[in-house]
């Protein structure tokens, strides 16, 4: 059985078309080998942050953010 690293110096002097044959070949044998059936992992990124919670409402930021600037620049003599 032949190295990965001799497969690769007999490939480097193969020529182009050689080359591009191979790659042909390989890429077949690979959609062989793998099924287009196969599922395809699925990421929820919700998830991640499941553990923090329902989000605030609308109605709960404007509350906090009306609260914030209630006092902004109150006292402040520019």
């Amino acid at each position: 059985m032949m190295t990965i690293d001799q497969i690769r110096l007999a490939v480097h002097r193969l020529s182009p078309q050689e080359k591009a044959q191979i790659i042909s070949e390989l890429a077949a044998d690979l959609a062989q080998a793998i099924p287009e059936s196969a599922p395809q992992p699925y990421h929820d990124f919700r998830g991640v942050i499941a553990h923090l919670g329902p989000a605030p409402s609308a109605e709960d930021i404007d509350e906090v953010r009306r609260e914030m600037w209630a006092n902004f620049a109150e006292g402040d003599d520019w």
